[in-house]
């Protein structure tokens, strides 16, 4: 007798567009999932509840045990479970991770590297936030970084592997608690202008330099959206942005008061002589300030 598996009813059009984007045929997909519904079962019974010829389903049950993703289980007749989605699916990220680091090295053999000098675009959340994070994780001598802690919280763990493997690393911080990333002795790290406000709206932007030859520079306000380069003159200029705003720092350090009473809270009236509008009315609503 098939045993029902209680499994919550998912709309069966993502599932299997999902399945097919791994690699599995139709057939495939529509078999393993037919099996997480009900198992153990036979070939005629995957094919008949599944609504798939059966020599199609023997070709499936085929591959998808070549592939670990079902299990015959018993004999005469042959009957079949389906493997456990997370186990499944964590083996085939492992297997595809190592084949594009494989494939990767082939390709790249195949011409020699050239200086990219072009500006990529990337759109979309997860996709600007892995790219970040495989930066981070890919230096290996200095990362230089200008954003918000809610931001930069985000890759906090392999911030503190980079600064714990010797990579030096100097925040200018939005936020309030500069303690937080300080993982070591080693690691400079600064709240903007002494005090961690957003002033205008480019203060959305997230920066990052990694080992003096490459950068992102991403809006995160709205639309997610980030430009990526190993472009020596834009490198440059993000090194230069945030060194700028690290040498602020230091200076309102020392001299916040005089700064102050000089130019107003905030600089005030250095900024109000040089934003746009929209400016002005982002730093007024951040700072309360008229």
């Amino acid at each position: 007798m098939v045993g029902k598996l209680a499994v919550e009813e998912l709309p069966s059009a993502d599932i299997f567009a999902d399945l097919r984007r791994l690699g599995f045929t139709e057939y495939e997909a529509r078999v393993y999932v037919q099996l997480l519904r009900e198992s153990p079962a036979t070939a005629y019974e995957i094919a008949k509840a599944a609504g798939i010829p059966r020599p199609n389903t023997y070709h499936a049950l085929d591959a998808l045990a070549r592939r670990g993703a079902v299990l015959p289980v018993s004999e005469n007749p042959v009957r079949y479970v389906a493997a456990e989605p997370r186990t499944l699916l964590e083996a085939i990220a492992r297997q595809t991770d190592a084949l594009c680091s494989d494939l990767a090295g082939k390709l790249a053999a195949l011409k020699p590297r050239a200086e990219d000098q072009y500006v990529w675009t990337m759109r979309g959340e997860a996709i600007v936030h892995d790219r970040i994070g495989a930066l981070i994780a890919e230096s290996r001598e200095a990362i230089w970084v200008k954003a918000a802690d809610e931001v930069l919280r985000r890759h906090k763990g392999a911030l503190r592997a980079a600064a714990e493997r010797g990579v030096e690393l100097l925040i200018v911080l939005f936020g309030q608690d500069a303690d937080e990333f300080r993982f070591t002795d080693a690691c400079r790290i600064y709240l903007h202008e002494a005090t961690g406000v957003r002033m205008g709206t480019a203060d959305n932007l997230f920066t990052l330099a990694v080992d003096h030859v490459e950068m992102l520079t991403a809006a995160m306000d709205e639309e997610v959206v980030a430009a990526h380069t190993r472009n020596r003159p834009i490198v440059n200029m993000a090194e230069s942005l945030i060194r700028h705003d690290y040498y602020m720092a230091e200076i309102f350090a020392r001299f916040g008061r005089d700064i102050e009473s000089a130019f107003g809270p905030h600089l005030r009236d250095i900024r109000m002589a040089c934003f746009s509008p929209g400016q002005i009315a982002s730093f007024k609503e951040r700072t309360g300030l008229a």
